[in-house]
């Protein structure tokens, strides 16, 4: 199948040049040539010149097995990012560290950096919003004094990247946040009363996703980032969701009550009670959505959640029906698994494959933790998993790509130099 592509690909430029003499020796040009010549030789040339390029551009992708690959993204919406967390502060935090990860993500031909501006309760640069609501004692700043987020923003924007400010922590906080200390009505209970939860963040306990006042805190911290900052979009994860226990608080039940005649059920995982706590979180990321668009119509509203099955089940998020109200401009989903065979049957989940046809959808690849680091080997077998499907990938964090490795730093660095041969530069939001 190549073979013929190539040849019809010959045959164009052939064409193309034939056609050109042909033009150029018929009667009309013969008597007009002084004047014509100098007009349209150029033109056809330039004609000849952009449809090889545009033929070129289209030519299959193979792979290592020498089989036919599937046809790769747009090349501008291909997704090729690393999230940057609080384990990476000591990197946001110097404006020379902050140029040379930029400056090095650009020649590996990244194209998006999702930096953490929401965690335990707290948020990560100035905001007006934070202090008034008492939540923030501190301010994270720069060794310069400067704002973090504004620095890596103009940084990047110099090197074609763009920025897509991540509210990690959700609706999720830590018991010992001033947020928690100061509003504890704002948030939800198990049936037992408990309030709790372990996360991979420790113990958290959850916002009541369903209470206006956070509703309103929310979406007030969100528009302040996206209009504060010249961010290309904003971008929640698997936090933006209640575990599927949570939900007895007094509102709520009271809530639920008036609406279906009924109390909720016992049975935390009841379909009809987990369908109304998820309607209820979806009709908010709506209203989130619209806000957001409102302030900055083309911000990229980009969700990172788990695999379908676990994140509505467990977790109330129902992602996909967010995608299908036309509400998320671009999906990562995380697939953090060691196992090649588990990796690559996430990735043929039917969700994964309804999103890749309207919307620009990558894989969250864990590239390894402080306790935990990943083989460079692993890491290229899952990227080229997820291209193989014309998947894009974003990194599980920055300073996993090479700092806390296993191998080498040269040998890290070249083995993510091979991941993404060409530019793939994604178009800056206005």
């Amino acid at each position: 199948m190549v073979s013929r592509f190539n040849r019809k690909n010959e045959q164009w430029r052939v064409w193309v040049v034939n056609a050109s003499f042909k033009f150029m020796k018929s009667p009309f040009i013969v008597q007009s040539w002084r004047r014509l010549l100098k007009f349209l030789f150029p033109i056809l040339i330039l004609i000849s010149f952009f449809t090889v390029l545009l033929v070129d551009s289209f030519t299959p992708a193979i792979t290592e097995g020498g089989r036919l690959g599937a046809i790769a993204q747009i090349p501008r919406q291909e997704i090729r990012g690393v999230w940057m967390t609080t384990n990476d502060f000591d990197t946001l935090k110097n404006r020379d560290k902050v140029q040379d990860a930029v400056s090095q993500l650009r020649r590996m031909n990244f194209n998006t950096i999702y930096p953490v501006v929401w965690n335990s309760g707290y948020v990560m640069y100035p905001s007006a919003i934070a202090q008034r609501a008492n939540i923030q004692p501190f301010v994270y700043k720069g060794l310069d004094g400067h704002d973090i987020l504004a620095d890596l923003i103009t940084q990047a924007h110099r090197q074609g990247l763009l920025v897509i400010p991540w509210f990690e922590f959700g609706f999720m906080a830590p018991p010992t946040s001033e947020l928690v200390l100061n509003y504890p009505d704002w948030f939800t209970q198990k049936r037992d009363g408990s309030q709790t939860s372990i996360s991979a963040a420790g113990e958290v306990m959850w916002l009541n996703p369903f209470l206006p006042k956070v509703q309103q805190f929310i979406t007030n911290l969100v528009l302040e980032t996206v209009t504060q900052y010249d961010a290309d979009g904003i971008q929640f994860d698997d936090h933006m969701s209640l575990p599927h226990e949570f939900g007895y608080d007094k509102y709520t039940v009271a809530l639920y009550t008036k609406e279906t005649k009924n109390p909720p059920p016992t049975n935390s995982q009841d379909a009809a009670w987990v369908k109304w706590r998820a309607d209820k979180i979806t009709a908010f990321m709506v209203q989130l959505n619209q806000a957001v668009k409102q302030r900055k119509p083309q911000a990229i509203f980009s969700v990172s959640p788990n695999y379908y099955d676990f994140a509505y089940k467990f977790h109330l998020q129902d992602w996909l029906s967010w995608i299908r109200q036309n509400i998320v401009d671009e999906l990562i989903v995380q697939i953090y698994r060691p196992n090649l065979q588990s990796f690559v049957a996430n990735l043929s989940r039917a969700e994964i494959q309804e999103a890749q046809k309207i919307i620009p959808t990558g894989i969250g690849v864990m590239t390894g933790l402080r306790n935990n680091p990943v083989p460079m080997q692993q890491i290229k077998s899952q990227v080229r998993a997820a291209q193989e499907r014309g998947l894009g990938v974003t990194f599980f964090y920055y300073e996993s790509l090479w700092n806390d490795a296993l191998e080498p730093l040269n040998e890290r660095q070249a083995g993510f130099a091979t991941l993404f041969r060409s530019p793939a530069l994604r178009a800056k939001v206005e």
